[in-house]
């Protein structure tokens, strides 16, 4: 009750610092009313062909800042999400075909290093030796960023969108290998005793006591590597160019879509969230009940 209480709770001041931020972004982006500066005849002779009709006197909008409105973004939110999934060509895509090319090379790659990480993670964390070996090349290998493989990607595979998952699947692996290696390694040494006392085989230890032991910690190291495959995959699209949200991104900003560029990075933020609540809910399956 006392959990569900913080919970409401919680939820209700989200909403509050969510509509003051609302209020903030209205009161830096509504135009403000200034005089116009007094001009000459031929000037406002100029103007009325051009079909400008104000007068010296009176009064025009002017923005307080670049940022778009609340009502812009309104408008750039409807136009989006009225037709997520339209294809007018290469250029001009919805975001919603957007979003799922990148999802699916974030997954590809992400799929693909769970192939390699997990079963060499359960490798290494049962046996120091190997652990031993391979700790230095995974303390080279691990600090250096995903996006600087990209120019060898791009020469070896010749191919943006294939280079595109080789980068997720370098950038998932590490936090997923070391995990899974620390939730093998630290599983707890009366659970082994048992397997050794009743004589269980490797593999039922390995499937049947080692991995229910260590799936909170591989969850874990799932989770941040996905969190960290949804971040990249931005920023390699931007750099690749050709379809996804990170492309979609550029490309607006090209175009001085100011609105549509922001609108992007709620999006970006939205669909992370939602990736990190699955491997939440993921790790709470897993997890033992306190």
């Amino acid at each position: 009750m006392k959990k569900l209480s913080i919970k409401i709770k919680g939820t209700i001041l989200s909403v509050l610092i969510l509509l003051f931020m609302l209020f903030v972004w209205h009161l830096a982006t509504t135009p403000k009313k200034v005089s116009a500066p007094t001009v000459s005849a031929s000037t406002s002779e100029y103007e009325a062909l051009m079909g400008n009709s104000s007068g010296a006197n009176s009064m025009d909008s002017v923005p307080k800042s670049g940022f778009p409105t609340l009502t812009q973004m309104g408008q750039t939110f409807a136009k989006q999400l009225s037709h997520p999934f339209y294809d007018n060509g290469p250029n001009d895509k919805g975001v919603g075909i957007q979003l799922a090319y990148s999802l699916g090379r974030v997954g590809l790659g992400f799929f693909l290093a769970v192939l390699i990480a997990l079963p060499f993670g359960f490798v290494i964390g049962m046996s120091p030796l190997i652990y031993q070996a391979f700790n230095p090349f995974i303390q080279i290998f691990k600090p250096i960023s995903p996006l600087a493989w990209m120019p060898i990607a791009l020469y070896t595979i010749k191919d943006s969108s294939i280079s595109g998952i080789f980068v997720i699947f370098i950038c998932s692996i590490w936090p997923m290998l070391l995990n899974t290696a620390f939730g093998v390694a630290n599983v707890r040494k009366e659970l082994i005793n048992v397997t050794k006392t009743l004589e269980v085989s490797p593999l039922r230890k390995a499937f049947l006591v080692i991995l229910p032991a260590a799936a909170p910690t591989i969850l874990t190291g799932m989770r941040i590597s996905m969190g960290i495959a949804w971040l990249v995959i931005v920023a390699a699209e931007m750099l690749v160019g050709g379809t996804g949200i990170g492309y979609f991104l550029w490309n607006e900003w090209n175009n001085l879509a100011l609105s549509s560029v922001i609108f992007a990075i709620l999006m970006i933020g939205f669909v992370g969230m939602i990736l990190d609540v699955i491997f939440a809910e993921l790790q709470k399956a897993v997890s033992y009940a306190d």
